[in-house]
């Protein structure tokens, strides 16, 4: 199976249980692959360069990454890439409506005013996420935009919506197509 994986790293497909016969990861983040399976390309998802759009895969993974690229118009680039790349899907991302935001591990944090969330993004001890001072503690916080079940079934209209769960509550999305 060959997989095309936005946002992915060389890292983590290491680490994977299954092996792929090819991965190309297209991150923002340039990365050099240590193995001849894996290639990967800094470029961005949302706008793919033709040695990029033009390729084709058996499929599209994402993990926890749709939420990054920016508004609607943003995600609605990242969703046609992934339709025209491959028949196939895996896409994840943290749903909007679980109690504890992933990236701040801060209770309804998704919720809250932008400032306030600009301050946690600087102070909160857990953050994944920390930022040295205001301005980086806005652009952090501007730069996660949680979806909702209906925004993940409006951009991938033709997949299966799943949820991965917590204690009974849905946890993440994931949208997969066959």
């Amino acid at each position: 199976m060959s997989v095309i994986d936005f946002g992915g790293t060389v890292e983590s497909w290491l680490r994977a249980p299954v092996r792929p016969a090819s991965v190309h990861i297209v991150n923002l983040v340039s990365m050099a692959p240590r193995v001849p399976w894996i290639r990967a390309d800094q470029a961005d998802v949302c706008d793919l360069p033709g040695r990029i759009a033009d390729g084709h895969y058996d499929l599209v993974f994402s993990n926890s990454v749709i939420e990054h690229v920016g508004g609607h118009l943003q995600r609605s680039r990242f969703a046609e890439a992934a339709y025209k790349l491959a028949d196939r899907q895996w896409i994840q991302t943290p749903y909007r409506y679980f109690p504890i935001e992933p990236h701040w591990l801060f209770p309804c944090y998704q919720f809250l005013p932008l400032r306030a969330r600009s301050q946690i993004s600087q102070h909160w001890p857990l953050a994944r996420i920390r930022s040295p001072n205001s301005d980086e503690g806005m652009r952090a916080a501007m730069g996660v935009e949680l979806l909702s079940r209906a925004e993940m079934t409006y951009y991938f209209p033709d997949s299966v919506l799943r949820f991965e769960r917590f204690l009974g509550f849905i946890k993440s999305l994931i949208v997969t197509r066959r």
